[in-house]
């Protein structure tokens, strides 16, 4: 394992430069889709969308941190986990929802207000349980990472554009909904093919080291969608909500937890990889639940109209 330590992925400023727009453009597309329902359903479901908070915010750090501690991987590999569980969800939760017979209304909320909540929670949840640990602790404090300026990074890349998207969505809504699709497709084009050149640019790092986080990553997963359905379930949520917080919570934000590897981490590679084939991953894992979701309600209308036939 000790060959994971050299492992540096290839990315330049100018991609860590151009992740960063991509993720605020996404952030930006998010926002446009914001209307004045998705405040009245906060209102009117404030369960839900504070079990989706804390399972998301709480609950998935203080699990990732004791898988971390029950199978004891690599510190990099583990600070990785970290990262990636302090992250808020990642914008096309608010497909899978829809897929998934989910909560729509409920996810495109959370998906906002997780990003505001995250320009605090995602340097607090890092530095509070990746300092937990002395192993992890030891590359934390060997580069000198300070909360402030992680709080900014995370300000600029995700609140700035979600605070503009909902600026242009209020005071010219004809815009924004002129835009709001073509500005989705894009954002997804734009990143889905900074991915395969970022792959194919460090295809021998992953063919050699991706062995070490492909369970790892999958067991993370499971437990995070395990978590958002089960934490839904436990304070009594209907079956659509607990989909969704299902959904946001296991599907993070992987390119934001990208972007702070290369900017305070210099491309650290066991983090790096961990955040890069959690990004990859979760895109299949959150379609294959949401397909999941969609079968049972499928199932579940057939079986109804049976019993009135």
């Amino acid at each position: 394992m000790s060959t994971l330590e050299q492992v540096r992925i290839n990315f330049s400023n100018d991609s860590v430069g151009l992740l960063n727009f991509c993720l605020g453009f996404i952030m930006f597309g998010v926002a446009l889709n914001l209307k004045k329902d998705n405040f009245i359903s906060l209102i009117n479901n404030k369960k839900a969308v504070f079990t989706g908070l804390a399972s998301q915010f709480l609950l998935l750090p203080a699990f990732t941190f004791l898988l971390i501690f029950l199978i004891k991987p690599h510190p990099g590999l583990a600070l990785g986990m970290i990262l990636v569980a302090a992250c808020p969800g990642g914008n096309v939760s608010n497909f899978y929802s829809m897929v998934g017979k989910g909560n729509i209304a409920l996810s495109v909320t959370l998906t906002a207000i997780a990003t505001v909540v995250a320009a605090f929670a995602t340097p607090f949840n890092f530095s509070f349980w990746g300092n937990l640990s002395p192993e992890t602790s030891e590359i934390i404090k060997s580069i000198g990472l300070s909360f402030t300026d992680m709080f900014k990074t995370v300000s600029i890349i995700l609140v700035f554009p979600l605070l503009l998207g909902l600026l242009v969505s209020s005071k010219t809504p004809k815009i924004a909904s002129m835009i709001e699709k073509p500005v989705k497709v894009i954002s997804f084009v734009i990143l889905m093919a900074f991915i395969a050149v970022a792959t194919i640019d460090n295809l021998d790092v992953f063919k050699n080291y991706i062995h070490y986080v492909v369970a790892l990553v999958l067991l993370h997963n499971l437990m995070a969608l395990g978590i958002g359905y089960f934490t839904g379930k436990l304070f009594k949520n209907s079956e659509q909500d607990c989909r969704t917080i299902s959904i946001e919570t296991g599907v993070q934000n992987g390119g934001l937890a990208l972007v702070l590897i290369f900017n305070f981490f210099d491309g650290n590679g066991p983090m790096a990889l961990i955040a890069a084939w959690w990004g990859v991953w979760d895109i299949f894992s959150g379609y294959i639940i949401a397909s999941l979701f969609a079968y049972r309600s499928k199932r579940s209308t057939n079986k109804l109209k049976q019993v009135v036939k």
